[in-house]
């Protein structure tokens, strides 16, 4: 246990020090900062590689530099490490943790980070129990990159006990602060045509953000979707992420897909379609938009909109082309709605469809998105179709035109980057 322990010692703060913990990501800092001080676990899910351990970092250094907690106090573990190999169920767990606490005269509250914790076997056990132990004061922190972790039986076990911040890569506003860029026109079209993905900041070369961008889809193909599934046909899981990628923002339902599919002869069913979609989904790399009608305020089954959970992997391994502009315009509105907190469906409204409908529970919003309003028959449909819908909810279309135009009959126009 003392090498485990010294291992672990490396990555901690015992000693006083801080973090370098890259750019701080202040929307999520100052969200979730704002839960510290309860039993509540806090759980950070996302896809790989998008900064959830920079944020847990983050608060670390919140905690000891801001609030001036102990940084003894302060147990961190991510599971991503090679070096906590032989941490593999919440018993090994368990047994570090009792070690740590050997080792320190700790009084206090002691804050437990977890990282990529669905690494551990049975973890929850061990979160459950120390979340909710009265004899003693802890709190947890826990990140992982895949859906299911919160999902069936463990939903059950932590029912009412944990809250959910889905951590996404880079906004425009970032990607301009790091860049030290004004937002604006041009640096939004640099945005949508690389990426934002932490990493690909320190790299300058397309080829590496290339490579780079390849080998973290290998590793979510092959280790969080391969590894844990019974996947027998893994090229199909392959041309299934490189259909969604290049059809992101059409209408898609499993048997196009299938049939789709039949028409370059290669077999496959309904069924089997429908997994792999569902494990692509469970690790972020894509998302699904369902139909929802808005006349009769329910959701529709069948077809639904897939969307990217990054541009880089269209990018950078399916090409960017002047013709995709629109689609890629919808997809970044995509990802900026749900960072701002909305449930983000697409709107059907008798034979019509409204691009989003967004909802949270105290707002509803409606958003049509569109590359330019050049001529006069794509104003009408933008604006029409938004007029059709005869509530008081607001209503915005959004467009790269390089003039922002007066509201019409109600109707914000604003351009993406404007978007907050």
């Amino acid at each position: 246990m003392q090498s485990i322990f010294d291992k672990i010692a490396v990555y901690n703060v015992w000693d006083g020090k801080s973090y370098n913990a890259g750019y701080e990501r202040s929307e999520y800092l100052a969200t979730i900062t704002r839960y510290i001080g309860n039993k509540l676990i806090k759980v950070l899910v996302g896809q790989r590689r998008v900064g959830k351990s920079y944020v847990l970092r983050q608060i670390i250094n919140y905690l000891t530099s801001v609030k001036g907690v102990n940084p003894q106090n302060i147990f961190y573990l991510n599971k991503e490490y090679t070096a906590f190999d032989d941490v593999k169920t919440s018993s090994d767990l368990e047994a570090l943790f009792n070690y740590y606490r050997q080792q320190f005269s700790l009084t206090g509250k002691i804050y437990i980070f977890l990282d990529e914790v669905q690494n551990i076997l049975n973890w929850e056990t061990f979160a459950n129990s120390y979340s909710q132990d009265f004899t003693a004061e802890y709190e947890l922190f826990v990140t992982g990159s895949n859906s299911n972790m919160l999902s069936g039986e463990l939903a059950s076990m932590l029912s009412g006990r944990y809250v959910e911040f889905e951590i996404i890569p880079f906004s425009i506003f970032e990607f301009a602060g790091i860049k030290n860029l004004t937002v604006n026109k041009e640096n939004f079209l640099k945005y949508m045509q690389s990426s934002g993905l932490p990493e690909l900041f320190n790299f300058e070369e397309e080829e590496l953000h290339r490579h780079y961008t390849e080998g973290l889809r290998n590793t979510i193909v092959l280790r969080d979707i391969v590894g844990r599934h019974n996947i027998k046909d893994l090229s199909l899981l392959e041309d299934i992420f490189k259909f969604l990628s290049v059809n992101i923002g059409n209408l898609t339902s499993f048997s196009s897909i299938v049939n789709y599919f039949k028409s370059k002869q290669k077999k496959t069913n309904y069924e089997t379609i429908s997994s792999y979609v569902g494990f692509l989904k469970d690790t972020f790399i894509i998302h699904q938009a369902e139909r929802f009608n808005l006349r009769g305020k329910q959701l529709l089954g069948g077809e639904c909109k897939y969307y990217l959970n990054d541009l880089s992997f269209k990018n950078y391994l399916m090409g960017n082309y002047p013709s995709d502009i629109g689609y890629n315009l919808e997809n970044f509105v995509y990802m900026q709605l749900r960072r701002m907190g909305y449930k983000v469906m697409v709107g059907v409204f008798n034979d019509i469809e409204i691009n989003f409908v967004l909802q949270k529970p105290d707002k509803t919003l409606y958003v049509q998105v569109c590359y330019l309003l050049n001529e006069k028959k794509t104003i009408e449909r933008e604006f029409g179709n938004l007029l059709m819908i005869k509530d008081n909810h607001e209503k915005i279309v959004i467009s790269l035109d390089d003039v922002k135009f007066s509201d019409y009959e109600g109707i914000r126009h604003i351009r993406p980057w404007e978007l907050v």
